[in-house]
């Protein structure tokens, strides 16, 4: 199980390609229009959505002369469910930490 989200996790490693998730969570969208609001080629876009394809996040479908590309939320709920095995380690309640020092910790009398 580990080694299939290898590839999932490198593809969510680039603030890039996390950008052109975000963005399809709205809609399928054209590859040109995937690229329009970054400052980079078409061809390095490509690339990015060619790693998120191999990582099953994204499927790409071309419609006539078009190619489309769709979130595939399948390979996130894998990575989510591997990730909420972590959920036992409860966050740290700062608010309570600093009651239980302050009760603990002798005051110095100022």
């Amino acid at each position: 199980m580990a080694s299939d989200l290898d590839p999932i996790f490198a593809a969510l490693a680039d603030p890039t390609r996390r950008a052109i998730l975000t963005m399809l969570l709205e809609d399928d969208m054209a590859v040109t229009d995937v690229a329009e609001p970054f400052d980079m080629s078409l061809a390095a876009i490509s690339k990015h959505l060619s790693i998120l394809t191999r990582a099953g996040l994204v499927a790409q479908e071309k419609r006539g002369r078009v190619k489309w590309c769709k979130l595939e939320p399948e390979a996130m709920r894998a990575a989510s469910a591997w990730m909420k095995g972590f959920g036992q380690f409860d966050a740290l309640d700062l608010d309570a930490f600093e009651r239980f020092l302050a009760a603990e910790l002798p005051q110095d009398s100022a």
